[in-house]
């Protein structure tokens, strides 16, 4: 059973659109975060002089899906956000919209403490798969005392639970589903239930898909089958289509026929599933039907609603309410 958190959050500014600083109850990290038009203001505060760990992201230049995101480390971060903030062709950075920067509140974070967590953020990002890493090198730093290391990974794991309510969703691993085949003689454990498996086939082009909705993602399997190219009206999925096939998302068949899926991908939504699969515009949940049952995912997901007791509140607290 997970456990919950107690999350504080500062519009520092007053508005959604300002500094944001963030801390979890008993942790002695500190977050701050803002645009890079907020770049003056974050340097000024005094956790910036601080040692720490940062990240810059900003829109994927390449092939458009995802995020770019820079993970650095310094014993001075206003210092560096400085530096990063400087034209490309002076040494700066130039793709980056926003930072994220993580300290400790009793400053207790060494030289030695930020250059590890550095190394296990990218380690991290690299496997969740959610965004572009430009950093140039992968600088695994293992040179801390066993104690100091048990610290840091509890430190990391509050790292990944505070960043995605920040917007930062980079470290989160990415929902895994299992492919459409699997070889005779592999043993796969069992998936941990998170919703039947949909069918998304479409018979009239020889298409096979399917999919599973896991930690609120929809997530379309590797080794299903798409349309070749988008061949509807363009519109909201247009662009997904074609950054996915750029990013090697998908790829065409053999029998060049078909895209295929090389990788378990994570949908923000089913219809955005379904339009990809189909090349054009599509209702996910009437066209994700429950593998064995023929129910729409609509029907499926009402069902689940209707399922559940309605919490009873006391009479005293009606009249109240």
């Amino acid at each position: 059973m997970n456990k919950g958190r107690t999350l504080k959050l500062f519009l520092v500014d007053g508005v959604p659109q300002g500094l944001l600083t963030a801390e979890i109850m008993n942790w002695t990290g500190h977050v701050i975060t803002g645009s890079r038009g907020k770049l003056t203001e974050l340097i000024q505060r005094p956790e910036a002089r601080r040692a720490g760990v940062y990240l810059l992201a900003g829109p994927d230049t390449g092939t458009g899906v995802g995020t770019q995101i820079y993970l650095g480390e310094t014993d001075d971060v206003a210092t560096r956000l400085k530096l990063h903030n400087r034209p490309e062709d002076k040494g700066g950075k130039d793709f980056w919209e926003r930072v994220c920067v993580i300290t400790s509140k009793d400053a207790n974070l060494t030289k030695g403490h930020v250059k590890y967590l550095e190394s296990r953020l990218i380690t991290v990002a690299q496997a969740a798969g959610r965004c572009v890493l430009v950093n140039g090198t992968d600088p695994q730093y293992e040179n801390l005392p066993e104690a100091d290391r048990s610290d840091m990974e509890f430190f990391l794991e509050q790292i990944q639970t505070l960043l995605p309510v920040l917007g930062f969703d980079y470290l989160r691993a990415a929902p895994q589903a299992p492919s459409m085949k699997v070889p005779d003689d592999v043993t796969v454990p069992p998936p941990v239930p998170q919703s039947p498996i949909f069918v998304g086939d479409i018979r009239k082009h020889e298409i096979t898909a399917r999919a599973q909705e896991i930690e609120g993602e929809f997530v379309v399997m590797k080794g299903s089958k798409a349309r070749l190219h988008w061949e509807g009206v363009d519109g909201t999925y247009t662009l997904l289509f074609e950054e996915l096939v750029k990013a090697g998302v998908l790829e065409p068949t053999s029998d060049g026929r078909h895209n295929v899926f090389t990788k378990s991908y994570a949908f923000s939504s089913p219809s955005a599933a379904a339009a990809v699969v189909a090349g054009r515009s599509a209702n996910g949940r009437t066209h994700w039907l429950v593998e064995g049952s023929g129910k729409t995912y609509a029907e499926w997901q009402e069902e689940q609603v209707g399922q559940l007791t309605p919490v009873l509140v006391p009479a005293e607290e009606a009249t109240l309410a």
